[in-house]
């Protein structure tokens, strides 16, 4: 949390001025040190995407704090992979049944996981807006895994997910990493690339595997020129 008002307002393109009405209206996640508000990245980003804003695409430009590169959304999204028509009817009913599928080492307790998830949901909805959720904790747990995953999942029945536009949520990101780094950066990147009309518009018609990753390529080539 190293990002100042200054640092909010150049990323989210708007006024200093209008960082601290947000603040002080209550709706835009900051926190007070030493009598100073700073802001997390990946915060923001998820703030900004569920309200359709722009921001710059220098939000992607974090300081290397280990020499160990940040992976890519493509690949975690290929480790975690993509499934379709998860059931449930209900949003515990559709975390068991993510947790269920995750690709994750025997040695994990799903069910500690599944709780955890809901745990999070008690906190605040993930559901972004626009039938989608990202069901994740805000702190992520470091589990016994080596590479970040990502599971998108296309649900058999739309449910409610408590959604900021109220409507039913029918995809679900989720993302499982081994250091909270690497979790910051692929939430970012995913926020990122939910703000492309055409990768929702695969997304809303549950295209194929193929094309989803396509389109996440694409984006992230983008993002990197």
């Amino acid at each position: 949390m190293t990002l100042t008002v200054k640092d909010a307002a150049r990323l989210l393109t708007v006024a200093e001025k209008t960082i601290y009405r947000w603040i002080s209206q209550g709706v835009l996640p900051a926190y007070k040190v030493n009598e100073q508000y700073r802001f997390n990245r990946a915060e923001l980003l998820e703030w900004a995407t569920a309200r359709k804003m722009n921001v710059s695409v220098d939000i992607f430009q974090e300081p290397e704090s280990t020499g160990i590169p940040l992976p890519k959304l493509s690949a975690a999204l290929k480790l975690g992979g993509i499934f379709y028509r998860l059931d449930g009817r209900d949003k515990p009913s559709v975390l068991h049944a993510l947790v269920n599928i995750m690709r994750l080492p025997e040695s994990v307790d799903r069910e500690f996981l599944f709780q955890v998830l809901l745990a999070r949901e008690a906190l605040g909805s993930t559901g972004i807006g626009d039938g989608i959720a990202i069901p994740h904790v805000r702190n992520p747990i470091v589990l016994n895994v080596t590479e970040p995953a990502v599971h998108l999942c296309f649900l058999e029945n739309a449910i409610d997910f408590s959604a900021i536009d109220n409507l039913p949520v029918h995809t679900l990101f989720s993302l499982i990493s081994p250091t909270v780094r690497a979790h910051l950066h692929l939430i970012s990147r995913l926020a990122y690339a939910l703000r492309d009309q055409a990768f929702k518009e695969v997304l809303k018609r549950q295209g194929s595997r193929e094309e989803i990753l396509s389109e996440v390529t694409r984006i992230e080539s983008a993002i990197s020129h």
